[in-house]
């Protein structure tokens, strides 16, 4: 056969010999191709595999071509004498892929010399066990794969050297077993060295060293590998390590152990002496797990993955463990009892349970739960020593070359079960905890949220009844939304629905929706939501708790560390570590970095504690704060987004905020927290009974109006402006009502209700001027312009738009000026004066570009870009639409990325170049769908209307142009009378 007298080797460099000549394996490209076939075992690879295995992320354009040079020099020096025409035998290609088949690998030898350590060992036979790792650890010639590159390779070199280091862990305990700990010692110094971090070797240094009489050296390892360990990871040593440390300072005499043995695996009278032996001190089959549920429901990808995770019980990476965390009410105990049962079959050994009452008093000490566990292994209680851990140590013995599942349920911290976890491989253990547990050594961290909304609505069934909810689905989903998907939430509704045959699910929804009364509607005997959450609540700490009830107040969806310090009046690190305790606790989520959130019943049962301790004083002065933080935020945001603008130097803004970096920052800033301020808004408007405390809520409006620009909050816009007027006639507050009826306005506008948003800016001109407030006065002139021109009231728009040129220039604000000159120029266009259009746009394009000013600078452009597209300089105007395209897009400026879209494919309809008119119609035209925008969407499919007629494509044409002319009658835009006279041209010359 071809592969007779091939060897190959990976432990070391990845070299190859043929009948004991070494083979020239070539580049190191060529030796990593061969490396993953050899440790592929004989299993086919694909090259897409293979190239990503030796190039990842820097693959050059002509990876597969290279690869196949590779592949085929490969099976030139494998294989020399075969014929070109004939096929490989060795380096075959098996479909698409390939594959190497071989026999002879030193890594293969290597392995099966620590299998067969593994069975003598298992026999009995320490000594033979030992020489044959020493045989196997032999194979190893260095750094494995050396010479090999890429990602597969980085990856299995850690594999391998882990692997190795494991079993010359193995191996030390063999000789340690057989007595040779003075020979060891010298060894494990020099392991310890290369690995300070293994805990395992340094173990077995601590061991060696006492042994040989060297307590103080031992106790010396302990001390160095502690603090290596506090350095290094921010941990304090394992279990191993620390019960081993106690034992030597007792001087305990199990650590002096006679020498083993070699035993005769096979000899009939060890047998009948082990077999006696065993009969003599068998152990108790422990089965305390409580009862399961019998309706179980949904966590079907949970369940499986904590199988698999519960099923590593041999793993090198020691006992594994689960540790899931989460709110009260959330179901940890019951999927941790569901799980343990369904893993019966991996632990044939028996389960042990403990409910160790974390959230309570009176918490379970680990002494008495570990003396719990030994009276269920058969300790008799006057044989269980005193010690927290002598008994650690002594349970862990019995565990050793056992399989037991371990629950510990309702933990309160990573110090409470430390000392119950087992110690050996075969044994894992299951932790459920309000906590994170994150310091918990070697624990899979499971955060379990609530149900999806599909589970909670079986969940919901399988309590209530199939029949009932079937009929009712709809208002199932709404009780069970109610319900946060809260599993105990939903099982105790649906436990009351059960019990009262009369009732129907609608009739609970009503129930539920009064936020006064709901935790008061989800209990039922002894279960209770509110009950549940009040223990978490109970643990804090006095200022854990005061975050807990002021962090409700506000209405947002979400808070940040910088808003939260600002409710609490606390420094900002404070803030964060509080916030990060609560997390913890399972009392807040954070969804995303810097951000916090309640759970609605949490959030519901925060409020009434806070209704109950805090004065009414104290939570109006957080909400205060709140306000106040937001408003320099916005006010920052506002400065940067408008330069120039006077707006900022006219609020009223009491306390600090947050800076930004850029424009694109604030603007950023404010779409991320849209939510957040506008529920803050509303709170204020519904609370404040004078001027003074609408003023901060109404400056606020104002400050966010460079939000209305990203156009994904309209309807927000709409409902606080109006929330906050209201409230301002009510209270009789004139200065909250300009600024309430400035922001309308803009809205309005937006919406293309021109006549509504011209009466709106008119009453804040009549306002601002009466009251001699300048704050948008500026501003409303310039929106006075801008909505007489859209309506094609040409002169009066230059009226209005020299008025607010003489008060920009009255308090030197190039800025404004630069905007009014920008702005006016479609007007002059309108009267057929193209020259003084073009020079008013290209003056305010200098003035901004003069002042620095990105946001200026691009709408500047974009109205030069449109006069000059009218005028026919359509190159200019494309460039210029270009410029102004990409600040705002940058920016998420998405209202104006749309109208740019539009712009630009007018243009391009006037160049005859349809197919970029139609895509970039196309675009402004989803964005328009996307963020709400209806004359927005009506501007888009007219441009897109008359792109398509221009390709040629006349039904999709006259599709469009109709969608828009009825967007624009809906709207009473003006823009309809020249539309509906174009389709009819169009419709005419097609019929």
């Amino acid at each position: 056969m071809a592969g007779e007298g091939l060897r190959f080797a990976v432990l070391g460099p990845v070299r190859a010999w043929r009948d004991g000549d070494e083979i020239d394996l070539g580049t190191p490209l060529q030796r990593s191709i061969l490396a993953m076939l050899l440790l592929r075992e004989g299993r086919a690879i694909t090259p897409t595999e293979m190239i990503d295995a030796v190039w990842g992320e820097e693959a050059p354009p002509r990876a597969l071509g290279a690869l196949r040079t590779y592949v085929s020099r490969l099976r030139t020096v494998l294989e020399p004498d075969r014929s070109p025409r004939s096929r490989p035998e060795l380096l075959t290609s098996v479909g698409k892929g390939y594959a190497l088949r071989t026999a002879s690998l030193d890594l293969t030898l290597f392995e099966r010399g620590v299998q067969e350590a593994e069975t003598l060992r298992k026999k009995g036979s320490a000594g033979a066990a030992a020489e044959s790792l020493r045989a196997a650890l032999a194979l190893w010639e260095g750094e494995p794969l050396a010479g090999a590159v890429g990602p597969y390779a980085e990856h299995q070199r850690d594999r391998l050297v882990e692997r190795r280091i494991t079993t010359v862990e193995l191996l030390m305990d063999l000789d340690l077993e057989l007595g040779r700990h003075a020979a060891v010692v010298s060894e494990l110094i020099a392991l310890t060295a290369d690995h300070p971090l293994r805990e395992r070797l340094r173990a077995q240094l601590m061991l060696a060293y006492y042994r040989c009489g060297r307590q103080g050296d031992a106790l010396a390892v302990f001390t160095d590998t502690r603090h290596a360990l506090v350095e290094e990871l921010g941990v304090e040593p394992g279990p191993e390590l620390t019960v081993l440390h106690h034992k030597i300072l007792a001087a305990d005499p199990s650590l002096m152990a006679a020498p083993i043995t070699d035993t005769v695996a096979d000899g009939p009278a060890s047998t009948a002496d082990a077999t006696e032996s065993a009969d003599e001190h068998e152990l108790p089959r422990p089965a305390q797990l409580p009862a399961a549920v019998n309706d179980f429901t949904g966590r079907r990808p949970l369940v499986a993955r904590l199988r698999t995770l519960l099923s590593a019980q041999a793993s090198a990476e020691g006992v594994p463990v689960a540790a899931i965390c989460g709110i009260g009410g959330v179901g940890k105990t019951t999927l941790a009892v569901h799980v343990a049962h369904a893993c019966d079959d991996l632990f044939p050994d028996g389960q042990l349970y403990v409910d160790l009452r974390g959230v309570t008093d009176e918490a379970i000490a680990p002494e008495s739960a570990l003396g719990a566990f030994l009276r269920a292994l058969g300790i008799p209680p006057d044989v269980i020593p005193e010690g927290l851990p002598e008994r650690a140590a002594l349970y862990r013995s019995l565990l050793a070359d056992r399989r037991i599942l371990v629950l510990l349920d309702n933990a309160r911290d990573s110090r409470q079960v430390s000392h119950l976890l087992p110690g050996s491989p075969g044994c894992a253990a299951i932790v459920t905890s309000r906590g994170k547990l994150a310091d918990l050594p070697s624990a899979k961290l499971i955060d379990l949220d609530v149900m999806e909304p599909d589970e909670a609505l079986s969940l919901f069934t399988a309590v209530a009844g199939p029949d009932r909810v079937a009929a009712e689905r709809g208002a199932a989903m709404d009780v069970v939304a109610a319900c946060g998907f809260l599993p105990l939430a939903v099982r105790i509704v649906a436990a009351r629905l059960a019990a009262r045959p009369s009732w129907t699910v609608a009739s609970l929804v009503p129930r539920l929706a009064d936020e006064q009364r709901r935790l008061d509607e989800l209990r039922v005997g002894d279960l209770a939501v509110e009950a549940t959450f009040a223990l978490g609540y109970g643990q804090l700490d006095a200022a854990q708790a005061r975050a807990f009830r002021l962090l409700s107040l506000p209405n947002g969806p979400d808070i940040s560390i910088g808003a939260a310090a600002a409710v609490l009046s606390s420094p900002t690190l404070e803030t964060e570590d509080l916030l990060e305790s609560l997390v913890d606790a399972s009392l807040l989520e954070a969804p995303a970095p810097g951000r916090y959130r309640f759970h609605d019943l949490l959030k519901l049962f925060a409020r009434r504690i806070l209704d109950k301790t805090e004065r009414p004083q104290a939570r109006t002065l957080a909400l205060r704060r709140l306000l106040g933080f937001y408003l320099a935020c916005a006010q920052s945001a506002h400065r940067l987004a408008y330069e120039g603008s006077m707006i900022p130097d006219n609020l009223v803004v009491v306390g600090s905020g947050r800076t930004f970096a850029s424009a694109d920052d604030a603007v950023a800033w404010l779409v991320a927290e849209g939510d957040a301020l506008f529920a803050v808004i509303g709170q204020a408007a519904e609370s404040c009974r004078t001027a003074e405390q609408l003023l901060p809520a109404a400056d606020l409006l104002v400050a966010m109006e460079p939000l209305l620009e990203s156009g994904t909050h309209a309807r927000e816009f709409d409902l606080a402006t109006r929330a906050v007027l209201a409230t301002a006639r009510t209270i009789d507050d004139p200065a909250g009502e300009l600024r309430a009826r400035y922001v309308l306005g803009r809205v309005l506008f937006g919406a293309n209700r021109l006549t509504e948003s011209e009466q709106q800016f008119r009453l804040v001109l009549d306002l601002s001027t009466a009251r001699g407030e300048r704050v948008v006065m500026g501003e409303v002139l310039n929106a006075l312009a801008v909505v007489t021109g859209r309506q094609r009231r040409h002169h009066e728009a230059l009226g209005w738009f020299d008025s607010a040129t003489a008060f920009y220039r009255d308090n030197g604000v190039a800025a404004g000026e630069a905007l009014v000159l920008s702005y006016s120029a479609r007007d002059h266009l309108g009267l057929g004066k193209p020259d003084d259009a073009i020079a008013a746009a290209e003056k305010g394009l200098a003035i901004f570009t003069e002042l620095g000013s990105g946001a200026g600078t691009a709408r500047a452009r974009y109205h030069l870009g449109i006069v000059l597209s009218r005028v026919g300089r359509l190159n200019e105007a494309v460039h210029h639409h270009a410029e102004c395209l990409a600040f705002f897009r940058s920016s998420k400026q998405r209202v104006w990325e749309q109208r740019v879209c539009a712009r630009l494919a007018e243009t391009f309809i006037a160049a005859e170049r349809f197919s970029d008119a139609v895509r970039h119609a196309e675009q402004a035209l989803a964005v328009s769908r996307e963020i709400g925008h209806p004359y927005g969407e009506g501007l888009s499919l007219a441009v897109l209307g008359k792109a398509l007629h221009g390709m040629g494509n006349a039904a999709r044409s006259v599709d469009c142009l109709r969608q828009a002319l009825d967007i624009f009658t809906r709207l009473g835009a003006p823009e309809a009378g020249d539309l509906g006279a174009f389709l009819s041209g169009v419709v005419s010359v097609e019929s």
